[in-house]
């Protein structure tokens, strides 16, 4: 088992979550049920999957969680970038985190392509 705790790339998927839900909370309420929840959801699905691969035995199990935590940083990128065109929230704030999020989608497959070279 991997203690998640000490992996970098968990620490900033989890020091996003609290920024998407604030940056959420200037959005419109009549998209509290979707691209917010959408948004907030995929954020905290990167963190969780990070937290449950790390507590598989396996690395190929541990590689599968990395990979949908990953998908999941995508999804908020572009989440991110829908609302920003859309003009919800702060363009400022967005485009942060959206450049955030791009650290953590590149972190991302280092650590799941270091996995697969391991496998090998």
């Amino acid at each position: 088992m991997r203690d998640h705790r000490k992996l970098r790339t968990f620490a900033l998927a989890d020091s996003l979550v609290p920024a998407i839900y604030k940056a959420t909370l200037r959005f419109p309420v009549d998209e509290r049920f979707g691209l917010q929840s959408q948004i907030r959801r995929a954020a905290i699905s990167v963190s969780t999957n990070i937290v449950e691969g790390s507590a598989r035995q396996s690395t190929r199990e541990y590689a599968h969680f990395l990979q949908i935590a990953f998908a999941s940083a995508v999804e908020v990128a572009y989440l991110l970038s829908v609302g920003r065109r859309l003009g919800l929230g702060s363009a400022e704030e967005a485009q942060r985190l959206e450049t955030k999020y791009d650290e953590l989608i590149r972190r991302l497959k280092a650590q799941i392509d270091a996995l697969a070279r391991m496998d090998q």
